[in-house]
């Protein structure tokens, strides 16, 4: 069983957030690929399903972002998983717009959500980095991060959420480089 987990924080006043990009993947992938539906557990709203031979458990945890790892903990805990079965779904502010790089472990870029899984399984776990752009001085990092999409990125946004869903085959079976090569090959076609 992989837990792919998408940070994000609940409630309809955040749906459109650019922090919210982690649930919006996993909503793309469990719709793609008919993922059964959403139902409480492990303080998230929890989707099983199968992507090619895989089985995996999509998790949007309910907590709000800073005590995601929690509800990550969970979901680990019940399935006796540890952080190699774990890939997190999040936004990165050091990444350009509508770009998405995975890795396992590093740094948290004072992603707080990160920071509460980190706190709770330590750093080596797989991140989906889903780029949103720095707005360009410190002052407005929050204000951007917790601001809507623009409507001029709804497009792109919709087109990068479907990239992601399409391509996340190669994601389950642990081929990283052929997941980031596809998704950015199927955004250059659009």
């Amino acid at each position: 069983m992989q837990l792919w987990v998408g940070l994000g924080n609940p409630g309809v006043q955040y749906a459109l957030h650019r922090h919210n990009v982690g649930f919006m993947a996993l909503d793309a992938i469990a719709e793609v690929h008919g993922f059964g539906p959403w139902s409480k557990k492990f303080r998230s709203l929890v989707s099983e399903g199968r992507i090619g031979r895989h089985r995996l458990l999509l998790v949007k945890p309910q907590t709000f972002m800073n005590d995601s790892g929690d509800a990550v903990q969970q979901a680990l805990r019940f399935f006796k998983a540890d952080e190699t079965a774990l890939t997190v779904f999040h936004d990165e502010l050091d990444l350009a717009p509508m770009k998405v790089k995975v890795r396992t472990g590093g740094g948290l870029a004072g992603h707080n959500g990160l920071r509460s899984i980190n706190a709770s399984l330590g750093p080596d776990f797989r991140r989906v980095r889903i780029g949103i752009g720095h707005p360009g001085s410190k002052d407005r990092v929050t204000g951007h991060v917790l601001g809507n999409y623009a409507k001029s990125e709804m497009e792109p946004l919709s087109d990068l959420l479907g990239a992601i869903a399409a391509e996340a085959e190669w994601l389950a079976d642990g081929d990283d480089t052929r997941f980031m090569n596809d998704v950015a090959l199927r955004l250059q076609q659009e």
